[in-house]
């Protein structure tokens, strides 16, 4: 039977379609490693998959938290990896399928989450409410480099979350990740890549396409709903940009240029987080025998 497959790398590249391609000629289902698509309601801005395209394969783990909500690698490592052994034991093959490289890595890998301690954490939190994620960001580089090229600086959460761990256990965050061996399930890990001015192009379509498909209005009903109080839903990328257009810090073009901008570098930190993995087989997603090259890596 063929071995689960993981379609990774950076936004953009056509990643689901691939994935739904797969499961189709395999005979497998999907398994979502991307973490704002686990947000009921995060569709345009995520550009989650259609109602038709689920239909036609079975997904996993989209939609099953509301914005309010706060995502949890530790929670989606359990939820994943049964989703995953539920679909190998229907006899079909998981496809897991994400940017969101510690997602995919705590399905894959022996991922252990450290204890946390709510002091500590009350007393970052107080901080960053005070000094703002950036400055907590550069404290972050000074004692562990590797964890903030990972972090997002204005992923205040996950900040806080690598300075707590490195005050509670002495060592560097970046510790606690398991330096790859071989992928749990036997998985094959198939990266896809553009060039980059070819990538930054297609996140300048995708953007355009985004508002002009009402993402503001999908905002401003998240928003009604509680956006605001989801401490990861509301930094989403995008979302974010959104909610300051709607507070007057930025007009609409200059939101929607700063979403495409903060693609863009998301899009450096995905490549370079997943190009130190060496057990991903890389294709150009552009080629025009993709899903044939790839259906001859992942079948025996």
């Amino acid at each position: 039977m063929t071995a689960p497959i993981a379609v990774v790398g950076p936004t953009a590249t056509g990643k689901s379609d691939l994935a739904i391609a797969l499961a189709q000629r395999l005979g497998g289902e999907v398994v979502n490693a991307d973490a704002s698509q686990l947000y009921r309601g995060m569709d345009i801005g995520t550009a989650k998959v259609t109602r038709a395209e689920r239909e036609a394969v079975p997904h996993h783990l989209l939609d099953v938290l509301d914005v309010t909500e706060t995502a949890s690698v530790a929670a989606y490592q359990r939820h994943a990896r049964q989703a995953v052994e539920d679909v190998q034991a229907a006899g079909k093959v998981p496809v897991l399928v994400g940017g969101s490289g510690l997602y995919v890595q705590a399905v894959l890998d022996d991922l252990e989450f450290p204890g946390t301690d709510p002091d500590v954490r009350g007393r970052l939190e107080d901080e960053m409410a005070t000094v703002g994620a950036p400055l907590m960001h550069e404290r972050l580089a000074a004692l562990d480099p590797i964890a903030a090229g990972a972090i997002l600086p204005s992923n205040g959460r996950r900040v806080v979350r690598a300075l707590e761990v490195i005050e509670l256990t002495g060592r560097p965050f970046s510790a606690t990740m398991p330096k790859p061996g071989p992928a749990r399930y036997g998985t094959v890990l198939v990266g896809l890549d553009r060039e980059p001015d070819q990538l930054d192009a297609r996140i300048d379509a995708r953007v355009a396409r985004m508002f002009a498909a009402g993402f503001v209005d999908e905002v401003r009903e998240l928003e009604r709903i509680g956006l605001r109080d989801g401490l990861t839903a509301s930094r989403a990328l995008g979302y974010q940009q959104v909610l300051a257009f709607f507070d007057g810090e930025y007009d609409l073009a200059e939101a929607t240029a700063l979403t495409a901008q903060g693609h863009r570098r998301f899009v450096r930190r995905q490549r370079s987080w997943f190009r130190r993995d060496k057990r991903i087989t890389w294709l150009d997603a552009g080629a025009e025998n993709l899903l044939a090259d790839v259906l001859r890596l992942v079948t025996p």
